[in-house]
């Protein structure tokens, strides 16, 4: 995007109703955030991603995008399954269902593009509180499905069966972002209010959260005696060699650990009891001399985690303070109350039954939103030769299918 363009986009972004989720504002809004997510990930890839932060910051958008994600969140667990029971709800095409449900996906791979700059952090002010309250939500339900066995996080039964699949591998991405934004909160937690910090250490506990994470991974799994492990955007079969090789995920959660155990102000406010000191003491296992090569600021952990073993922490002061509470959920909660079936039926009535001329009109949209050559930009991995599989730089010219290396 030229700089007046992502100006422009940035600009547009605006809250919008929960009522007014798949209509043709909201998605025109949508297109914005999928522009914008899309060019954070160019420009982070090429290190030229300050022109965006600058402009988010400058106008005061981060609330707005997580107000977005809780909105369409509260959609999705609140309206949709009314949505799904309506006798007259058979949408003419899954398209605008699957748009509501991949706009989440989009505000939150923003959000992780960006959240590594202090300033947007900072920027989010009181509504970082819902944003953490987001992410221990995707967390605890992450750790719970990993206990349990499953690689994927629940979600809502979407009738059309096409999308069930793509909808559980969406939610379990969403959840592994969430993991990401976590991870560069905890980054600022001397800048954060103090209200944030103490919803992160003592009202969800997110330390011992995060050493669930650490037990169970669920971004590994056996399959068929393999060890496969999930890393950008899908699961890979790991060869012997690389088995013990450290994840970007996996350092994502040691860093978090890291921040919430050895910052000085999160150890004057964590209460280490017998519970939590327990669970926090189960890392000394993993720490193991082949991670720690890996990551070697773990040997503060680990030194850390050893003087824990041996000594009493001195419970933390007690000081009476006013905590600030999240408003974004609450308020939409509230405003909607008693309402979920009529906003459903506004939903069936206007926005998913739409006519051909409507789902063509948004298919050209989209196929300029989504260009060839955006994706093949987006794309983790480079194109390879039809033939020896060497990395390719020329394609048909006819099918623009197939990739070659030499004539």
């Amino acid at each position: 995007l030229l700089p007046a363009e992502a100006e422009a986009l940035v600009r547009a972004l605006q809250g919008t109703e929960l009522r007014d989720a798949g209509g043709q504002g909201w998605l025109r809004q949508h297109e914005c955030v999928e522009k914008l997510n899309m060019h954070a990930i160019l420009s982070a890839c090429a290190g030229q991603e300050q022109l965006l932060t600058e402009l988010l910051v400058t106008y005061a958008k981060i609330p707005v995008l997580i107000g977005e994600l809780i909105s369409v969140e509260i959609w999705k667990h609140k309206v949709f399954p009314v949505l799904c029971r309506l006798e007259d709800f058979k949408p003419r095409s899954t398209f605008p269902i699957y748009v509501v449900l991949h706009h989440e996906a989009s505000i939150i791979n923003l959000l992780e593009t960006v959240f590594f700059y202090k300033e947007i952090c900072e920027s989010a002010e009181e509504s970082i509180l819902d944003l953490i309250d987001y992410c221990h939500r995707k967390l605890t339900l992450l750790a719970a499905r990993s206990a349990n066995g499953q690689t994927a996080t629940p979600v809502v039964l979407v009738p059309p069966q096409e999308l069930q699949k793509q909808a559980e591998m969406m939610e379990f991405e969403i959840s592994l972002k969430a993991l990401s934004v976590l991870r560069f909160i905890t980054d600022q937690v001397e800048s954060l209010p103090l209200s944030a910090l103490t919803r992160l250490l003592n009202t969800h506990n997110l330390p011992c959260l995060l050493v669930e994470l650490v037990e169970h991974c669920p971004w590994s799994c056996r399959e068929a005696g393999q060890l496969k492990k999930f890393e950008n955007g899908m699961w890979h079969v790991v060869p012997p060699e690389d088995q013990v090789k450290m994840t970007k995920l996996d350092g994502q959660v040691w860093l978090a650990l890291l921040n919430l155990l050895l910052t000085p102000e999160c150890q004057r406010k964590y209460h280490f009891d017998g519970f939590n000191k327990s669970q926090v003491l189960k890392l000394r296992a993993f720490l193991t001399d082949v991670l720690i090569d890996q990551l070697p600021n773990l040997v503060e952990l680990q030194r850390f985690l050893s003087h824990l073993a041996v000594t009493e922490p001195v419970p933390p002061k007690k000081d009476v303070i006013l905590e600030q509470v999240p408003v974004i959920w609450d308020h939409i909660l509230k405003k909607n109350a008693g309402k979920w079936e009529a906003v459903a039926k506004h939903q069936v009535k206007l926005i998913f039954s739409p006519t051909e001329e409507e789902l063509k009109l948004q298919a050209r949209r989209w196929a300029q939103t989504y260009s060839l050559d955006m994706m093949e930009a987006l794309a983790p991995d480079k194109p390879r030769c039809r033939v020896c599989g060497a990395e390719a730089a020329k394609r048909c010219s006819r099918c623009r299918n197939e990739w070659y290396c030499t004539r």
